[in-house]
């Protein structure tokens, strides 16, 4: 019985060190893993535009107010359209009213208001695919101050309506681009590229060209440019055989 035992015990201490032995070769030899960032990016043009205006009217009497924003309201309206803009597409917002009034003090202290009247401002807006023209006439629109409308024009913001089919693209560009490094690294190492481990996608970002523009942890999404730039990154691990 003790004889079997001691075999027993023998056993289980081969076994042991077996698997102690493994561990420690496992560990001093880790699998060999090459981490590249490969990046894909891309020129386009926006093809869509989104501009904004507002021309308000000032009046002591409410209505009179009103009347006068109807009827620059009209006069946009007709001059947008007169410079080829579909009038489908142009989109007045919800009046805005504000009453102005004069703040009175005394020796420092807030002693009341006088009314001076109210403001009524109003909001234009269009999108449209046609860049050129609304470009054109955005830098135009100031020919309304000659009606008597006072309109303020807002900068133009650009918008591509592909965006989704370009991201694609460009993500396969960046991870050609990371598996090409890999497996220049893996020859220079004297080693060949094995199976690819794990793929992750980096930021999309979108920046004006030749802007200048600082990339944004975040995701730098451009509006002002109509010439912009994308670009994103895809993180790989490959094995190495």
């Amino acid at each position: 019985m003790k004889q079997v035992s001691a075999i027993i015990f023998g056993a289980a201490i081969i076994i042991a060190a077996y698997f102690l032995g493994n561990a420690y070769v496992q560990r001093a030899n880790p699998p060999q893993i090459i981490s590249v960032t490969g990046l894909g990016n891309e020129n386009f043009t926006s093809d869509l535009i989104v501009w904004e205006g507002q021309f308000s009217a000032n009046n002591t009497v409410l209505k009179s107010a009103f009347d006068q924003l109807n009827g620059d309201k009209e006069i946009v309206k007709q001059y947008l359209i007169s410079k080829g803009i579909d009038a489908g597409s142009i989109i007045f917002n919800s009046v805005q009213t504000t009453e102005l009034r004069d703040n009175q003090y005394d020796n420092g202290n807030y002693v009341g208001s006088i009314f001076r009247g109210y403001q009524l401002m109003q909001t234009v807006k269009i999108e449209s695919n046609n860049v050129a023209l609304i470009e054109s006439v955005a830098r135009e629109i100031t020919e309304l101050l000659n009606k008597g409308v006072q309109f303020n024009s807002s900068p133009p913001r650009y918008y591509y309506t592909k965006l989704a089919d370009l991201k694609i693209e460009m993500i396969s560009k960046a991870t050609e681009d990371a598996r090409v490094r890999a497996e220049k690294i893996a020859e220079n190492a004297g080693s060949k590229l094995g199976d690819l481990v794990s793929a992750n996608m980096g930021v999309f970002q979108i920046t004006g060209q030749n802007s200048g523009e600082d990339y944004s942890w975040g995701g730098a999404y451009n509006t002002s440019s109509k010439n912009k730039t994308a670009s994103i990154t895809m993180r790989l691990d490959y094995k190495v055989k």
